[in-house]
């Protein structure tokens, strides 16, 4: 079982905290990123995109001209896919893009995603911030003293006043520790957690 320090929000050790073997002592397995991550925007994805087919574009069902004679192409509709302003063929509908990949390996997936920072010192444990109110100014100091410029922060419950001091700073992410994903994991330079959100995460993930 290792330990790793816990620090305060002005970079000074206070305690240190055995790491849940269980989470963060398994075989990293970078393979599973690709699966979950790929799951994970295909269910962003809003799936609004829409086309018309020739039976919704407006215009008229009047043959445009005749059949013979013209030494044109024969038209049976300006609706047609084939002229300009015309319907589209096999365009997309509106529809679901989500699916579900199985939980063990979105578990394995984000318990190697954890141990990726951990083994590459990108990961942080704090003992709570603290910011007793709303100022961006006092967050930014914070995030001087800890070093970070692009940070994923987890927290164990709301705060309201640190969600809004960190809401306008490019680069800074809140989550809360039911949340945790492997694509904001990954995205962030450095992932930092406190020491409430580790105990969730470690009944979460044990």
């Amino acid at each position: 079982m290792s330990k790793v320090d816990v620090y305060n929000s002005k970079k000074e050790v206070v305690s240190s905290v055995d790491l849940n073997p269980a989470v963060f002592g398994v075989e990293v397995k970078e393979h599973l990123f690709w699966d979950v991550v790929k799951m994970q925007l295909a269910n962003r994805r809003s799936g609004t995109a829409r086309t018309k087919t020739r039976a919704e574009v407006a215009g008229s069902g009047k043959k445009p001209y005749r059949q013979k004679g013209t030494g044109r192409a024969r038209a049976g509709s300006v609706t047609s896919p084939l002229w300009v302003g015309g319907g589209t063929i096999f365009g997309p509908k509106p529809r679901d893009h989500s699916y579900k990949v199985p939980k063990k390996i979105r578990k394995a997936a984000l318990r190697s995603a954890l141990i990726k920072k951990l083994s590459e010192d990108k990961l942080i444990i704090i003992d709570a911030f603290d910011i007793s109110e709303i100022k961006t100014k006092h967050f930014m100091e914070i995030m001087e003293k800890l070093e970070l410029k692009k940070a994923l922060i987890v927290i164990a419950e709301h705060d309201r006043n640190l969600e809004l001091s960190a809401r306008n700073i490019r680069g800074i992410k809140i989550l809360m520790a039911e949340g945790l994903n492997v694509f904001d994991i990954l995205k962030f330079e450095k992932l930092v957690i406190t020491r409430g959100a580790l105990e969730t995460i470690n009944k979460a993930l044990s």
